[in-house]
């Protein structure tokens, strides 16, 4: 069939060993990246102006308050005067005058303050653990920095602020050590160069120092924050050292109560898990998988979320592994959210559904057994295009792996009228992945004799008309794809109609909405 040579580009991003037996499983990477983008909406990866829990009322933080308006007229010549100063009172006033036009919502001035030669005066004011409202107020100012674009961070970087922020974790005033918690997450949060460059300067055991069982609920917030930022991106992934570091402590935020510190917990544990095999394996030995699942089922959808996609990202990976979500009881989650009223939940719900499909068949047959077929039906007919996208790969890898049995009971829950109705799409992709599932069904039923009362039920249902009309798409693979199915099903003549005798023992083709049936 053509159409088993156009897929296999995403069928190797896809673990599925009934397309390939010389196989394991593989994930699927950058064609679905709207997957992996949708964090970006939820969290950013730096932060600006974020509230710390720690500190104190401004006017108790610093003896020589100036109010926001007496701030805002001083020029960034004013606060470069300020600055150099060699008197502390005019240091701070620069330092704060600078961290409060940093803090501007709209167009901070980031690169007049780089240009100005300040970077380095506010890294030497980091070490003066004797002036600790210049210290903090030096940190805020370069945290704002870190804020920005990636220029701006790497200038903050290369000025030294790096050793300087992780000596700063570990000063006995919770708000300073808060504030470098938040300048590292910043830093860490640009990608893989700055991140690693955290990761060599020993930030992650000096990070998780500070959780102990007195450590405020807020300082934990930015701190969890921070740890997912260091297991972000993976061009390269994170160094194995340092995640084998991380992991014991994400496990214990994992089980805090706190929606905040659940969240990005969650999402650091995707990024470690969202990589090879072998990544994979080192999540699902910590013995994290059933709160994972459990978390599925949270009800802020800022802790959901991040859990299903770690999920997503484990089923993606061996047997052994998927196994493992398998048996934690995802199966058992996962119609709930196929269900869900957000459309992106049931998309990556059906995302994990269609890699749990491509195992084996004892997997497949627990799909069934749980009740995944009815609402994996719901979503081909009603679903959000991308759910259905991706409803349609679980609809072809479970007819790729799936016994005869089990590929009958897919068509008898109405799969093959859902798909067949799909074939009115303009996305090629699809209309290839829907022919494909066709002719794996056709396949099923040559193996009990029955294409002629298949090819009755598709004709009935209008496939073939919509086939026949693919012939005459602009795509060359869907021409040859279509025409392919047309020549080996339905070019004999007439087919003349058997009376059906079923039979307890008998496996049935039928539709819910079609009368005649079609039997195995």
């Amino acid at each position: 069939m053509p159409t088993k040579n156009v897929t296999d580009e995403r069928l190797g991003k896809f673990k599925n060993k009934g397309k390939d037996p010389a196989k394991l499983r593989e994930k699927r990477i950058s064609e679905c990246v709207e997957l992996r983008k949708a964090h970006k909406i939820e969290s950013f990866m730096k932060r600006r102006n974020v509230t710390l829990s720690s500190l104190p009322d401004e006017e108790a933080l610093s003896p020589d308050y100036y109010s926001t308006d007496t701030v805002m007229v001083f020029s960034i010549e004013d606060i470069i005067k300020e600055v150099n100063s060699d008197i502390k009172e005019a240091q701070i006033r620069g330092c704060q005058a600078a961290r409060k036009l940093l803090s501007q919502e709209r167009n901070p001035p980031l690169k007049a303050i780089i240009d100005a030669g300040l970077l380095a005066r506010f890294v030497s004011f980091l070490s003066m653990d004797d002036e600790p409202t210049l210290q903090f107020e030096a940190a805020w100012a370069l945290t704002n920095i870190a804020s920005g674009t990636s220029w701006h961070t790497q200038q903050v970087v290369e000025s030294g602020a790096v050793p300087a922020f992780i000596s700063l974790l570990a000063s006995p005033m919770l708000h300073i050590s808060e504030q470098a918690v938040w300048a590292l997450g910043n830093i860490a949060g640009d990608g893989a160069a700055s991140r690693d460059i955290l990761i060599e300067c020993n930030v992650v055991p000096a990070l998780l120092a500070r959780i102990a069982p007195d450590t405020p609920v807020g300082y934990l917030r930015n701190l969890t924050w921070t740890l997912s930022n260091l297991c972000r991106n993976k061009n390269p992934f994170p160094p194995l050292s340092a995640v084998m570091q991380v992991l014991p402590s994400l496990i214990q935020l994992l089980h805090f109560s706190d929606k905040d510190i659940l969240s990005d917990a969650c999402w650091a544990i995707s990024y470690l898990s969202d990589g090879e095999n072998e990544r994979i394996d080192v999540v699902v030995k910590t013995g994290i998988v059933p709160r994972l699942v459990e978390l599925m089922g949270h009800d802020e959808l800022s802790v959901m979320t991040p859990a299903l996609r770690s999920i997503g990202n484990i089923v993606s990976g061996s047997d052994l592994q998927t196994q493992a979500a398998v048996d934690s009881g995802v199966l058992n989650v996962l119609p709930q959210l196929m269900r869900h009223p957000k459309a992106s939940v049931q998309k990556e719900a059906a995302w994990a559904l269609s890699n749990i499909a491509a195992g084996p068949c004892k997997q497949i047959q627990q799909l069934i057994t749980c009740g995944l077929l009815p609402p994996l039906v719901e979503q081909l007919r009603n679903g959000d295009f991308k759910t259905q996208r991706e409803a349609v790969w679980a609809v072809t890898n479970f007819t790729s792996g799936g016994t005869v049995e089990q590929v009958v009971q897919l068509v008898q829950c109405g799969a093959l009228e859902a798909i067949i109705n799909l074939l009115q799409v303009k996305d090629a992709k699809v209309i290839l992945v829907i022919l494909d599932a066709i002719n794996n069904i056709f396949m099923a039923a040559e193996k009990l004799g029955e294409t002629d009362k298949l090819s009755l039920l598709v004709e009935e249902l209008g496939g073939l008309d919509r086939i026949e009309m693919l012939q005459n798409h602009d795509n060359e693979m869907v021409y040859q794809a279509a025409h392919a199915l047309i020549e080996k099903y339905f070019c004999d003549s007439e087919v003349e109609e058997v009376k059906v005798d079923s039979t307890a023992d008998s496996f049935v083709f039928k539709t819910p909405d079609v009368q005649t049936a079609f039997e195995f």
